[in-house]
């Protein structure tokens, strides 16, 4: 089973933190920065997979790591996981990442954390790997996109009122066909108070 999925920089800034095992705030970065002193004293000829520190669990697991340009991505494996198998997966996930952001970068994950956290989803849930098929995973985020993109047209070209705003609009008019609710004209001359130094 996978514990956590970690990428850091080369100063230990956490870019990714998902635990799939509780863990308080405080121990989560303590083990960040555990785990980040552990790998950055390797060199990069080394083997990729050491013992997890004290602090996650220590010989019963492992962490699993590749180290690409500015990023190490680590994934906290516990003995019944393949070192090599989740070596693949961190490949797996990066060239996933590297199609969807076209040459991915440490910008892309801090700007985009949202679609980083949907593509670890697609891979690992609850802390077992679910699909490692690169084209299956870019399917399922690419339909993903396409009902953002419906969701978040609020107006038609038309100037109506589309996707998501006209549906609970409509949806509301159903449930309460009595209740006056504002038009949207009004809605868009609310002026909202000013909050000057005092």
């Amino acid at each position: 089973m996978i514990k956590a999925a970690l990428i850091f920089n080369n100063h230990g800034k956490p870019r990714l933190t998902k635990f799939f095992t509780y863990y308080t705030e405080e121990m989560q970065q303590q083990i960040i920065r555990e785990t980040f002193l552990l790998l950055s004293k390797r060199e990069d000829s080394v083997c990729n997979f050491l013992e997890g520190g004290t602090l996650i669990g220590g010989s019963d697991f492992r962490l699993v790591y590749r180290h690409y340009a500015t990023l190490y991505f680590v994934f906290c494996v516990d003995s019944s996981e393949s070192e090599l198998g989740i070596l693949d997966l961190i490949q797996v996930f990066v060239e996933t990442l590297d199609r969807c952001f076209e040459n991915v970068c440490e910008l892309d994950l801090i700007f985009h954390m949202d679609k980083v956290h949907y593509i670890l989803q697609e891979i690992v849930m609850g802390g077992m790997v679910v699909e490692t098929n690169q084209t299956e995973i870019l399917t399922h985020i690419e339909a993903q996109q396409r009902i953002e993109k419906q969701e978040a047209g609020i107006f038609k070209p038309s100037g109506r009122m589309g996707g998501a705003p006209a549906r609970a609009l409509s949806a509301a008019k159903s449930m309460a066909p009595n209740v006056n609710l504002p038009k949207l004209a009004d809605l868009q001359n609310i002026s909202l108070p000013s909050f000057k130094k005092l």
